[in-house]
């Protein structure tokens, strides 16, 4: 299956929208419109057609996780046993399962996967690390890292 081009796809008012979405997703049509200087009836248009393309993949609040008692977030890189590699879907399946879990990055590299995690406090990372991977059998190995300042944008076109 080959994978297509999308931004081959996206023209100047394409490009615009998503910017102004990925700085405000809670932005009203008619706010977007403005911005972007076209009519809302072609706003609404042109955003339903970006989502139904798979361009924008969907809406989310972004939480701040101390706000809700996780002060702390970890990267754990995880390698996996030579024999568990059959595996990486499940790894993956079970990883995204697990209320800690933020992120999971499968990776070509070193490692296998970044497991990025939001939890309470260094009790809990020892906790999930023992639980979720130390005693997993796929796993050969881990590193943890802590997280002192995160910084995050999404893609702009």
């Amino acid at each position: 299956m080959a994978v297509k081009n999308l931004q081959a796809e996206l023209d100047e008012v394409d490009i615009e929208l998503l910017r102004l979405l990925s700085t405000n997703a809670r932005m009203t049509n008619a706010d977007l419109a403005t911005a972007a200087g076209i009519a809302q009836s072609t706003c609404i248009s042109r955003v339903r057609a970006l989502i139904s393309r798979g361009v924008i993949a969907g809406f989310s609040a972004n939480i701040n996780p101390a706000s809700i008692g996780l002060a702390s977030q970890v990267l754990i890189s995880v390698s996996l046993r030579a024999g568990a590699r059959s595996h990486l879907a499940d790894f993956m399946k079970e990883m995204r399962s697990l209320p800690e879990v933020i992120q999971v990055f499968f990776l070509g590299g070193s490692e296998d996967f970044i497991v990025h995690l939001a939890v309470r406090d260094n009790d809990h990372v020892r906790e999930f690390v023992l639980e979720n991977l130390s005693s997993n059998a796929m796993v050969a190995s881990t590193r943890t890292n802590m997280v002192f300042e995160h910084f995050h944008k999404g893609p702009v076109a």
